[in-house]
Order: C-alpha cells, then sequence, then structure tokens
C-alpha cells in the first residue's frame, strides 16, 4: 500500500483511504482516542488538571470556538498553541493554493479550475500539523484588510485585471489560516468595528471580501484569549461576538506554592554552570513562590492587573544569578542560597506588578521589600511557634535564648561576600538557632539548616524581636534595645 505522503494526485487519494474532515471534527476525534488511551493532553500545563483542561476538553468535544479569559501569566496562549497536538499529522492541500483547499472540497477559484482542468491529475501536496497554526495579537493598528482580506491593485496591474475581477482580492490572515487553528491574543484590544468582521465567520463560517459576492466557507478553530482588566480599562469584547464564541474559559493562578515550585523549575532558563554548582534549599524555594502569592493580596498592588507566573520565574533566574555572582567573586567551586540572595530579586519584582497609589508613594523597591518580609512572615509561623504581639507573662517565650545572645555578644555581622565555610561558621556561633531547629524542624537536612538559620534571624527582625541594618558590605543584626541599656 502505497505510503499516505506520496500521494501527489487527486486520483490517488481517491483510491486511497484518505477522508477528509472538518476541523473541529478533527480535533474532536483525536481528543476521544486520547482520552480513552489515558494519555496527557496538555503536557507541562501544571495546576489546571481538574480545573481549566476538563473544560478546555469539554469544549473541544462540543467543536466550540473558544474563549481563555484570565489575567497575564496563565498560560493561555501555551494551552493554544498544545492544541495543534490533536491535529492529524499530515493533511493533504491542492498543489499551490493560498488557502489550504480541501482537493475533495474546493474552496478557491485557483483550485477549482485547477481540478476543473486537470481532474484526477491534479497535484497535491501534504502540509504537517506544526504549519496548521495561526496566531495574530490584537492591536489598534489591526484592520479587517489584514484579517479578511482586500483588493490587491499591484496584482491586478500584474495580472491586466480589472477590479471587477475576484482574482485581484488578496486574502488576509483568516483565510490563509483554512483548516488550521487560529488565535487572537488579547481579544478585546480589537477595535469594536474589527471584532464585527468577525461574525460571519464565527456563526456561519463565511467572508465577504468588499463589495465582491465572495462566500468561502472557511474551515477555522478560533481560539481567543482575553483578560478581564481588559473590560474594564482598555477595551472589551462586543456582545454579539461574546455570542457567538462557544465556550468561554475562565483561567487561574497556582492554587498552592507547590504547584508554582513545579512551574517555575520547569520554566526558568537556567544555566548548566548554575544547576550544578548552587544548590537551593527547599525553603528557598517556598520563600520564593510566597512573594508572589503575597503580591497577589497585597494593597500595595493592583490585583486586576494580576500578577504574572513569570514574576516567580525571573526573581529564580535572579535569585541564582546573585549566588553565582558570589561563587566568581570568591573563586568558590559551590555555594547555597542566602536569605540575603533574596535582595537580588528585587528588580524582577519591581517590573512586574502594577502598583496602586499607595504602592506608588512607598515606592516599587520598598514595595518589593514588603513582599519578601511578608512571605517571611507568612513560612515562619509554619515552621515555628508563632510570636504574639501581646504576649502573656506565663507564656513561654521560645525565642528568649536567641534574643539574650544578642545582648550578650553585642553586633552580629552577616556580610554579603563571606565565603561558604565563614557563612557555616558564624551562623553556628549562635547556637541557640540550632536548638530551636532540632527542637521545631528536626527533619531539615544538614545542607538546609544554614538556609533556615538566617531565615530565623530575619523572622525575629518582622516580629520586633531583634533589628536588622544594611551596610555597605552586608547586615547587621542587633537586639532591640541592648546596645540602648549597655550605653546607660
Amino acid at each position: 500500500m502505497i505510503a499516505i505522503k506520496e500521494i501527489s494526485t487527486l486520483g490517488e487519494l481517491k483510491k486511497s483511504s484518505y477522508q477528509s474532515k472538518s476541523i473541529k471534527e478533527e480535533l474532536r476525534l483525536n481528543l476521544i482516542q486520547k482520552l480513552q488511551q489515558k494519555e496527557t493532553v496538555f503536557k507541562g500545563i501544571h495546576g489546571y488538571e481538574h480545573t481549566v483542561i476538563p473544560e478546555l476538553e469539554r469544549a473541544i468535544l462540543s467543536k466550540h470556538n473558544i474563549n481563555l479569559l484570565g489575567l497575564r501569566g496563565q498560560a493561555k496562549t501555551r494551552l493554544a498553541r498544545q492544541m495543534i497536538q490533536l491535529l492529524d499529522e499530515w493533511i493533504p492541500i491542492v498543489a499551490g493554493s493560498e488557502i489550504n483547499d480541501d482537493p475533495y472540497a474546493p474552496l478557491s477559484r485557483y483550485a477549482k479550475e485547477l481540478i476543473a482542468e486537470k481532474g484526477d491529475e491534479t497535484p497535491i501536496t501534504w502540509i504537517h500539523r506544526d504549519e496548521r497554526f495561526a496566531e495574530k495579537l490584537a492591536t489598534p493598528d489591526v484592520t479587517v484588510a489584514d484579517l479578511i482580506g482586500d483588493v490587491d491593485p499591484i496584482k491586478a496591474a500584474n495580472l491586466k485585471l480589472s477590479y471587477a475581477d475576484d482574482r485581484v482580492i488578496h486574502f488576509g490572515m483568516i483565510p490563509r489560516a483554512n483548516r488550521c487553528i487560529f488565535v487572537i491574543n488579547e481579544l478585546p484590544d480589537l477595535q469594536a468595528r474589527i471584532q464585527v468582521a468577525l461574525f460571519n465567520i464565527l456563526q456561519e463560517g463565511d467572508i465577504q471580501i468588499r463589495g465582491f459576492k465572495v462566500r468561502l466557507p472557511i474551515d477555522v478553530h478560533f481560539v481567543f484569549t482575553a483578560n478581564p482588566e481588559d473590560y474594564t480599562n482598555r477595551g472589551s469584547i462586543v456582545t454579539p461576538l461574546k455570542d457567538r464564541i462557544g465556550s468561554q474559559i475562565l483561567t487561574h493562578y497556582p492554587e498552592s506554592i507547590e504547584i508554582a515550585k513545579v512551574i517555575t523549575e520547569q520554566e526558568a532558563g537556567l544555566d548548566v554552570r548554575q544547576k550544578e554548582t548552587i544548590y537551593v534549599p527547599e525553603l528557598a524555594k517556598d520563600l520564593l513562590e510566597q512573594i508572589s502569592f503575597e503580591a497577589r493580596n497585597s494593597e500595595f498592588i493592583d490585583v486586576k492587573s494580576g500578577v504574572s507566573a513569570r514574576m516567580s520565574i525571573t526573581a529564580f533566574e535572579n535569585l541564582l544569578s546573585t549566588a553565582e555572582y558570589r561563587l566568581l567573586q570568591n573563586n568558590e567551586e559551590k555555594t547555597t542560597i542566602r536569605l540575603s540572595d533574596f535582595m537580588g530579586v528585587v528588580p524582577a519584582i519591581t517590573g512586574k506588578v502594577e502598583l496602586v497609589y499607595e504602592g506608588e508613594q512607598e515606592g516599587a523597591a520598598v514595595v518589593a521589600q514588603h513582599l519578601i518580609d511578608d512571605a517571611i512572615k507568612t513560612l515562619f509561623e509554619t515552621l515555628f511557634p508563632k510570636i504574639e504581639k501581646l504576649q502573656k507573662e506565663e507564656d513561654v517565650d521560645h525565642y528568649q535564648k536567641v534574643i539574650d545572645w544578642f545582648f550578650e555578644h553585642g553586633n552580629f555581622e552577616l556580610l554579603d561576600d563571606y565565603v561558604e565555610k565563614d557563612y557555616n561558621d558564624i551562623l553556628d556561633s549562635i547556637t541557640p538557632l540550632q536548638d530551636l531547629i532540632d527542637k521545631y524542624q528536626p527533619e531539615i537536612t544538614a545542607k538546609d539548616q544554614y538556609f533556615v538559620k538566617e531565615f530565623i534571624l530575619w523572622g525575629l527582625v518582622i516580629h520586633k524581636k531583634l533589628s536588622k541594618s544594611r551596610f555597605t558590605e552586608g547586615y547587621r543584626f542587633n537586639d532591640l534595645y541592648g546596645n540602648f541599656i549597655k550605653g546607660l
């Protein structure tokens, strides 16, 4: 039997087992097959297994055009792009067709005339599913001509045709995406009059170009993405267009730190050297993700704008680069992430959040510091006894020995450029820290303990049990009142 891709004429195609399908039928049948075989359809998309993905799969089974509605950084475009895997690997088109004409059901004048002339000898070519994806970012300058098509005066002049001849038409992006998935990102940013031009395409499946009586029942699967913020601030989706979109699916941010960590590690573009030479304690990973969770609830940040998952990804990359910078300066072979390295993620935070008025008054860098402090505070209370603002006299102060150590020893400096051994030794000198870990977090590995020790110090500062100040070379920790009393 001749291989399907070796078929080169319409006659050979008719003799084969190939059957033509609409793209929505194609997506539906391939999805059914994958579901029956228990295959993962959307790979590398975490946190949507029981929410977004089942809704998306049901929309495909319903043969619906889809609108993915959600804040920035919620994998909307990635979901759309992965739908390519639900297409047949190869499909035939009439050779030379601009709009991927199906040899069994040609649409364009070119394909119809070619088949009428050559019959079973009509040449066909095959296109791979990777070529059956078109994407357009909706911007205010997009025109109907871009999407649908227009009269091409240059073509008319070259072919010596009058403007009454439909061969002068230049097809836009959507007709050229016939039998393809077509994605329009940020749909509300498309001008209302351009959205109106999509009505017929979505409902009746045809297009009209200028004054020509051209009705092409094109076969396109539409996926739109939109941000809820756009409905109020920049643009909106016109109601008749929303009515013609079969399913609207709401996306969301990761619901747990564990899921967020998986996404960040998967997406972070780390250098091989960084992976091999820098160890990241588990608590450091938790803290990094908690910063994003704090940002999404912060009074300084516009929650309607959202906090993209890209913030955690770029912050993680900055965190490792901060440690690598110290590694290179000290000419060491390996190092471990320290809590003080988190100051290196501030640039990744400031560029990823939209501040409200109160946040603008504070300043982006100060807000970033607040988020880091809030994240430390939240995680501190999950690992160690809670510190109450008003403590009863009979309550045991679990941290008194650490505070006493600072009262007795005075200043404690943690320099940014300490080599690994010096960093470990100076933290080991605060012996009550090890006692706290042994009592409340005995399962923490020896490799992670030094990060936890510094984490305790920062936690006590945030809870106003110790004080901390920044100087050129690093951080200085003190007890709150010891130096003042000693001076008296």
